[in-house]
């Protein structure tokens, strides 16, 4: 539980660092290195969720290392509720946070799922919001690093 908390502040703490301008620019990725990450959020009525996934993995001569970040928050409604895990070890690690909000007929929801395997990092956010009487409002990022560079 505390490697859990310790990556997910670490990643948070770099991820809204870089967002406010705070962090200094990274150099360049050494070669079997990955990192990225994806976020959303979905607002309506009142009620907000959002979720955020970074992961970071490098292969060398002495093995694998990895690292990974998810969480959520959800507010406004009568209804919140948010849940993060992540599982695997130093070669695969895969982690989830879901992010719901619901204020009688309102709702809105965030998901990401995050995954580090094999010198590759990809990641998928998918946002949703609703108001009864109209559609769902959707959104989706992604990202996945692919192989790196031999």
């Amino acid at each position: 539980m505390i490697r859990r908390n310790t990556l997910f502040s670490a990643a948070l703490a770099a991820a809204f660092g870089a967002t406010l301008g705070l962090a200094q620019a990274a150099p360049p990725m050494a070669p079997g290195s990955a990192a990225g990450g994806t976020g959303g959020s979905a607002a309506v009525g009142g009620t907000s969720a959002s979720t955020l996934g970074l992961g970071a993995t490098t292969t060398g001569p002495t093995g694998a290392n990895s690292a990974l970040g998810t969480g959520g928050s959800a507010a406004g409604g009568t209804k919140d509720m948010t849940s993060s895990h992540v599982n695997g070890n130093a070669n695969n690690l895969h982690g989830m946070s879901k992010a719901r909000a619901q204020e009688g007929g309102d709702w809105s929801r965030s998901m990401t799922q995050t995954r580090d395997h094999k010198g590759e990092v990809s990641s998928r956010t998918r946002s949703m919001s609703h108001e009864p009487g109209g559609p769902p409002s959707k959104s989706t990022s992604t990202i996945d690093t692919g192989a790196p560079p031999r």
